[in-house]
């Protein structure tokens, strides 16, 4: 497995993160101009208007800021998952599910450009999700969602559902991120619901009346 690059320190002060948030922001602007090839440190450090010293006292090479890259995106899906999440929904387990890939749909739309170079190009540089601190809250807060509606859904075994339950509504996001349909949005987010509904409730009469 590729060990994943890190930075050549971390952040301490105000003044340094915010140099750090400078430099990731230059990088994504650079990579998305002329791609890994064409990118280097000179061009970073020259987009984010500092010194390729100042560069290279965070980051020794662009693979530890492509790592860096994939844990700020990371960091600010969970903040959009958590935006989404807190607005008033309906409280149904339908209306659960349809927080929740609303919410997903769009973590995946910030930066959309720079999550599809992230996902298709450098995967193998993004942190396993049993180590993704994102991951893991999104997948507690699932597990969490289909114990507290453990009566209504059909599935047994919870962790292997919360993974099945993920899967389907990431896989489904994904593409329709990273290749838009031709189709509304607003239609996918139906259908992805639909296809979660279907795996949870199959075999139910009817969705249950309200949380266990």
């Amino acid at each position: 497995m590729l060990d994943i690059p890190r930075p050549r320190k971390e952040p301490r002060q105000a003044r340094s993160k915010h140099t750090v948030e400078t430099i990731l922001e230059a990088t994504a602007r650079v990579f998305a101009e002329h791609g890994y090839a064409g990118t280097n440190t000179n061009l970073i450090a020259d987009k984010a208007g500092l010194s390729v010293g100042s560069v290279y006292q965070y980051f020794p090479n662009k693979d530890s800021l492509i790592a860096a890259l994939h844990q700020r995106h990371g960091a600010q899906m969970q903040q959009t998952v958590e935006a989404v999440l807190a607005s008033p929904f309906d409280s149904t387990l339908r209306g659960h599910i349809d927080a929740m890939v609303r919410a997903l749909l769009a973590a995946h739309m910030v930066e959309p450009d720079l999550h599809k170079m992230l996902e298709l190009e450098f995967p193998f540089f993004d942190a396993p999700q049993s180590e993704s601190e994102p991951d893991r809250g999104i997948f507690h807060r699932v597990r969490k969602l289909l114990d507290d509606w453990r009566a209504a859904i059909t599935p047994q075994d919870l962790d292997l559902a919360t993974w099945v339950m993920l899967h389907i509504i990431e896989s489904m996001v994904h593409a329709a991120v990273i290749d838009p349909p031709r189709f509304d949005i607003n239609a996918i987010e139906s259908a992805i619901v639909d296809a979660v509904m279907g795996y949870l409730t199959l075999g139910k009469p009817s969705e249950g009346a309200g949380a266990a």
